[in-house]
């Protein structure tokens, strides 16, 4: 007898809302669930292989995907579930006046049936090589037809399940509140009930020592609302944070993720290593690597949409490639649209595990982490699926005093980064306007000469064309309260993501360019060199028809920035393409500690020439 389970309310009034979809970036909203039913096929079959993943402590696996059925179309796909007994999920009801349907979980990655085998509309048979990663809990395959529209579950196959669901996974690196202080944060599936999660690390080659790390998690009430909260919610697991400190500038250390069960057994992942940062005003090579918008890939090829993955994955892999020759990354927003659907969030950090565990990986706020109506946000959209910040603050660390408030100061030896937090109010007379004047005004110039500010949305100069149709040329009032600043404290590059290309401009003020220089700047800027770098994996952005007199160089294509200080003098930019990793735009900053003292406009308080 055909079972028939028809979702219900909660999830029709979900697609109701379009910025639950978030202008259309998150595949996963593509699949309309509302409309799924449940019609096994005694005649269909799913089956996958290996049985158990990561039998050597691998945290990620390639498995075997075999299908059939006996009226192929091109629209039937391949949903991966996790946890594998999906249809099992209890579900809450987002409001009082919905209930919840029996099945309400959305497939972690999806992939379309004829993907690899270009006959399957005339056999009925197909198989796929699909990658999973380690996320607390087994996985299932199922087989649907109707397409994305009419989901029709036909065969639902066996379980797959890591060795070590439990396993500590995906270290990210980030420097904490004191020049000389690391942080480790990671992602495991045991709570302060089970084990005790902590830190072994040491100078290379030294003794080691063990450091507690502090536990935290959420859950589905903590979501702003749907698809967080419904389709899109599932469990996060525990994110673990253990403060290294006291470290020796510029020395390597190692160190490995560590529980120890109630039982006396220690759970151990596998070892990894870091350099230490510099001193504030340490004269050492210095490479730092900035970019927006990044997104998250499948290297499968699954949830493929609006061409995110080559550019993502390309980025990815030249961070990667070219590890030895950076000490930081930082990733200005919008870091993995997830938009609600919380599985990419484990997808994403798996992804970056390979430099985020190596090098301090800082993250800001961008809108599709943060904005949420109702919740604060300087911004009234639904960008973020509802998770409204909860999911960037929790999965990565941040030095900020409030991480509710994502806006912070780091110091890397001869830079001072000012980190500002879009989503939330930085007009003039604002909490985040007076840390940002605070954070410009307190470095020591003669120690760190290089001053860059960092923020998700333009606050600079942006040609897009939503921008240029304002006149603005940036975000509406971006400049009016924050351009003084920069002026004020000469504040030498300003770096933007949110827009999906790259662009720099000349250095400007209130329009107007202050050089004629290109590439080669001598001497006092007079003025601040304004970058967007969005364009580090999300689907590109053209620009507007207009040329401005103060944008010199653009770009439409997937890439990412490099600032290498060589010392308190001398100082390269590059803009490097993601695909081939060589450079596109460079620029380079010369001058002595009397350049940044002299005056230009707005940039001194007046003075008297009385005697």
């Amino acid at each position: 007898m055909r079972v028939l389970v028809t979702f219900l309310a909660v999830f029709s009034a979900l697609l109701r809302f379009p910025g639950v979809k978030s202008h259309g970036v998150q595949p996963l909203s593509a699949i309309a669930l509302h409309r799924a039913v449940i019609d096994i096929d005694d005649q269909a079959y799913i089956r996958a292989t290996p049985l158990i993943l990561g039998v050597n402590g691998q945290n990620k696996e390639w498995v075997t995907v075999e299908y059939g059925i006996q009226n192929p179309s091109v629209d039937d796909w391949i949903g991966v579930f996790s946890p594998a007994d999906f249809s099992a999920s209890t579900c809450l009801p987002d409001n009082l006046k919905t209930v919840p349907p029996l099945l309400c979980t959305a497939p972690i990655k999806f992939q379309y049936a004829n993907y690899s085998n270009p006959k399957y509309r005339t056999t009925g048979k197909g198989r796929l090589k699909l990658q999973l990663i380690n996320q607390r809990s087994d996985f299932s395959f199922a087989l649907f037809t109707g397409g994305l529209l009419s989901p029709k579950l036909v065969a639902l196959s066996n379980t797959v399940t890591f060795a070590n669901p439990n396993a500590p996974v995906y270290p990210r690196l980030a420097q904490g509140k004191e020049w000389n202080e690391m942080t480790v944060t990671w992602t495991s599936g045991y709570g302060l009930n089970e084990a005790e999660p902590f830190l072994q690390w040491g100078l290379k080659g030294g003794e080691q020592r063990r450091s507690l790390a502090v536990t935290s998690t959420f859950d589905r009430n903590t979501m702003c609302g749907a698809p967080a909260r419904t389709v899109g919610w599932r469990d996060p697991g525990f994110i673990h944070t253990s403060f290294l400190k006291e470290l020796w500038p510029n020395s390597v250390y190692t160190y490995k993720l560590g529980h120890r069960l109630f039982n006396g057994t220690y759970i151990w992942s596998q070892m990894y290593h870091f350099r230490a940062s510099p001193y504030p005003g340490q004269n050492s090579l210095q490479r730092v690597v900035i970019f927006g918008d990044m997104g998250k890939g499948e290297a499968d090829g699954s949830n493929e949409y609006n061409n995110y993955q080559p550019g993502s994955l390309n980025t990815t892999k030249q961070l990667v490639e070219n590890l030895n020759d950076t000490d930081i990354v930082f990733h200005i927003g919008d870091i993995c649209y997830a938009n609600g659907y919380l599985s990419q969030w484990d997808q994403f950090t798996s992804q970056i595990e390979p430099v985020a565990s190596r090098v301090p990986y800082m993250i800001a706020s961008g809108n599709h982490e943060r904005d949420w109506p109702g919740t604060g946000s300087f911004y009234n959209t639904m960008d973020s699926g509802g998770e409204c910040g909860v999911l960037a603050q929790t999965m990565f660390y941040v030095p900020t005093e409030n991480r509710a408030k994502f806006w912070y100061s780091t110091d890397y030896g001869m830079f001072r980064f000012c980190i500002a937090d879009t989503e939330h109010d930085w007009r003039e007379g604002t909490e985040q306007h007076k840390f940002i004047e605070h954070c410009l005004a307190s470095v020591d110039r003669q120690k760190q000469p290089w001053l860059i500010f960092l923020a998700h949305r333009v606050l600079g100069y942006s040609s897009s064309p939503v921008y240029a149709s304002e006149g603005s040329f940036a975000e509406p009032m971006g400049r009016e309260g924050l351009q003084k600043l920069w002026q004020k404290y000469k504040v030498d590059i300003a770096i933007f993501g949110h827009v999906h290309n790259y662009e720099r401009t000349c250095p400007v003020y209130e329009n107007v360019c202050t050089s004629n220089e290109k590439h080669y700047y001598h001497g006092a800027l007079k003025g601040t060199i304004h970058v967007v770098a969005g364009g580090a994996g999300a689907s590109l952005a053209e620009f507007a028809a207009i040329q401005t007199a103060w944008s010199i160089f653009r770009d439409v294509d997937h890439g990412f920035v490099k600032l290498t200080a060589f010392d308190h003098s001398n100082l390269l930019f590059e803009y490097k393409k993601s695909r081939d990793g060589k450079v596109y735009d460079s620029f380079s900053i010369s001058r002595d500690y009397r350049d940044i003292l002299a005056c230009t406009v707005d940039s001194c308080p007046a003075t008297t020439l009385a005697a």
